[in-house]
């Protein structure tokens, strides 16, 4: 039997071709690199940068909405001169939550849904980079973000009360404390905006979540409370907080950070039920990274 009957080529007409690639000797970066590197992307992605213009619209015009409210407060109080701005730095964030709940809820399945949703996941790990990068680089630039969002319109307050020459020490203080907060809640916010979206590789189902999470539950606490305080179980308002993750946050900063309670009747928690409010907060921060952990680890390869 001949090379032409098996259908096979002659070996001694094989041909070994060298088409000039050349491995590569160069330095190895490692997976602190790749994380890094990951994180950086993550968190350009969550406003658009190195993306279409259409993925820049809706982030750029929601940091807009966040700081657009403090220049106008900013500019009232230097044309009348006020002593001190009518919106506390703890306060703010919690008048604008719903943003900020808009925020996470399309960002948050951007950053992890269209991994899932396009089987890339596994691409990342075929590389020197562990489940435990992955996620902490998401987690890290998602908190990165909304503390972005969330702090910039604390520094135009800042700015603006400097400007009016209102006293130094007070609006530092009251600055500090502010950044404490939305430093807390971008944690908060992001963890659980993260394991919402990662639940599902559909971007719309996360979104749903993340607001059902987020948003429709400060309504539902923010109302049982009221409900409660017209009763006249003004007792009961503060433990009702702990069902929310925005009543949470105005726990913790009414409790520790000297903010005034936007609970109904101003019923704040005290010293000893902020710190339960604490625990709370940062047994769901790690709770969410552990969750988060867990499910990528159910990612096939």
């Amino acid at each position: 039997m001949t090379a032409a009957d098996t259908g096979r080529p002659d070996v001694a007409q094989t041909r070994i071709h060298n088409i000039g690639y050349r491995s590569y000797d160069g330095p190895r970066l490692g997976r602190a690199y790749a994380r890094r590197s990951l994180y950086s992307q993550s968190l350009r992605g969550a406003y658009g940068l190195g993306r279409s213009a259409k993925s820049k619209v809706l982030p750029m015009i929601l940091f807009a909405v966040m700081c657009v409210p403090a220049a106008i407060i900013v500019a009232v109080a230097v044309q009348t001169k006020m002593s001190e701005l009518p919106l506390d730095y703890t306060r703010y964030a919690i008048t604008t939550q719903a943003i900020i709940g808009l925020y996470i809820a399309s960002q948050a399945p951007q950053s992890v849904s269209r991994d899932l949703r396009f089987r890339t996941v596994p691409l990342y790990f075929s590389r020197p980079i562990e489940r435990g990068d992955y996620v902490t680089a998401k987690y890290a630039a998602m908190a990165s973000a909304l503390f972005v969002l969330t702090a910039a319109p604390l520094v135009v307050l800042y700015l603006g009360s400097l400007l009016a020459k209102m006293d130094f020490a007070d609006q530092t203080a009251g600055f500090g404390q502010g950044l404490v907060s939305v430093a807390l809640l971008s944690l908060l916010f992001a963890g659980l905006g993260l394991v919402m979206a990662a639940l599902t590789p559909r971007r719309g189902f996360g979104v749903a979540a993340v607001i059902a999470v987020l948003t429709i539950s400060y309504g539902a606490v923010s109302t049982v409370q009221a409900i409660a305080d017209v009763q006249g179980s003004t007792d009961a308002v503060p433990w009702l907080g702990l069902f929310s993750p925005i009543t949470l946050i105005d726990g913790v900063q009414t409790a520790f950070l000297g903010a005034e309670s936007a609970f109904p009747g101003g019923q704040g928690p005290g010293t000893g039920t902020g710190a339960i409010y604490l625990l709370v907060v940062l047994a769901l921060i790690v709770g969410s990274y552990a969750a988060l952990m867990r499910r990528y680890r159910k990612v096939g390869l």
